[in-house]
């Protein structure tokens, strides 16, 4: 069938909206979701200019929510009509998966990042010409097809336009909190960046029980937010260094945890420096860069860590789910960092997530829907 779809046709090109892409056909384990929305994530623009690739052209978008409106025949747990959101793939067979960390599966790379379907089909074409996917999901677009494992089922009373974010950005900043660094009640914990990843962050340690939630950014109207949204302390770094208030802040002695979400070497480097021994810092972003630390003076001597997180250890069926149990609760409002925007209007929602005009943009790709319908 043929569908519409935001294309990016070769690197640092802009995004453009196109109506004569080839979508595949529906495999035995798969869903064809009509798409509502989607977030923009950093990642998706780190692929666009090239910072990291699935091939182009490409069909691009990670943090999809949808409507089922056909299933394989293998398919015994997800029915046409029921709402999803969607996250990353994993096979769920590899040794990694059975241990219960789908993002360590040992095939990760090339079901998500490779261009191609799991099976190594194509997911689009365009004229016959292979045009490559993202997460095996590509949710820029008005109908995809998706593995089952790509999906996980929602109250179809929850808003569909909202909920897409928890699929990458949102489950990625949480999931570094409660599955990597999993504080314990009276820790301490500073965030550095406060982007949609790094309040969903902040979030997870206010609800994890930490009793100093430091953001660190440069942005007033960010800091703003994030004191409403749970921190305890915020610190703007154009013009207070966050190392020493954060030391005033713990009677000398740094945090246990830190979050960098920025990838800026400079910035990593501070997160690294504002912990107190034994501490970690979980470094998240999608960067280019190269850091440069001692490990004497900065890791070994006070036994400070730094660890890489993917998707925040997450199980996307398990950990979006409790997400939404929090977001219920009032506990984790990850909508107050959202905006919408037409799916026409992609280009200027993906140029106000760079400029940090807007938080978390989300494309509205199915105007009509209406919650609860």
């Amino acid at each position: 069938m043929k569908i519409t779809a935001a294309v990016v046709q070769k690197q640092g090109d802009p995004f453009t909206v196109e109506n004569d892409i080839e979508l595949h056909e529906v495999g035995p384990t798969d869903l064809q979701i009509h798409m509502v929305a989607s977030g923009i994530c950093h990642s998706d623009e780190a692929i666009r200019k090239g910072d990291a690739s699935v091939g182009y052209p490409a069909i691009l978008g990670h943090e999809g929510s949808g409507i089922i409106e056909k299933v394989g025949s293998e398919v015994k747990k997800f029915h046409i009509g029921d709402h999803v959101i969607l996250s990353f793939y994993a096979d769920g067979i590899c040794d990694n998966c059975l241990k219960g960390v789908p993002t360590q599966c040992r095939n990760y790379a090339d079901y998500n990042l490779s261009g191609v379907r799991a099976d190594g089909d194509d997911q689009f074409k365009q004229q016959g010409h292979h045009v490559s996917n993202m997460f095996n999901q590509s949710s820029f677009t008005t109908t995809t097809v998706v593995d089952q494992r790509n999906a996980v089922k929602v109250d179809p009373s929850l808003d569909l336009r909202k909920l897409g974010p928890l699929g990458c950005g949102y489950v990625t900043g949480s999931g570094t909190v409660f599955n990597t660094l999993k504080p314990r009640p009276g820790d301490t914990i500073a965030i550095f960046g406060t982007g949609a990843v790094g309040l969903a962050a902040m979030m997870a340690g206010k609800i994890s029980g930490c009793t100093k939630v430091i953001a660190v950014d440069v942005v007033p109207d960010r800091l703003n937010l994030a004191k409403q949204l749970g921190a305890t302390d915020v610190i703007n770094s154009n013009e207070q260094d966050p190392v020493t208030e954060i030391q005033k802040l713990t009677n000398g002695y740094g945090v246990d945890w830190t979050v960098d979400t920025t990838g800026i070497p400079a910035v990593i480097k501070n997160s690294v420096l504002a912990l107190a021994q034994g501490g970690t810092c979980a470094a998240i972003a999608v960067t280019p860069k190269l850091l440069e630390i001692s490990t004497w003076n900065d890791l070994c001597v006070d036994d400070r860590k730094v660890v890489g997180v993917n998707m925040g250890d997450s199980i996307p069926q398990v950990d979006i789910s409790r997400l939404i149990e929090f977001y219920k609760l009032g506990w984790f409002a990850f909508d107050k960092t959202e905006k919408f925007y037409d799916f026409k209007d992609i280009n200027q929602a993906n140029a106000d997530s760079i400029s940090g005009q807007t938080i978390k943009p989300v494309l509205i790709i199915d105007p009509n829907y209406q919650v609860g319908a």
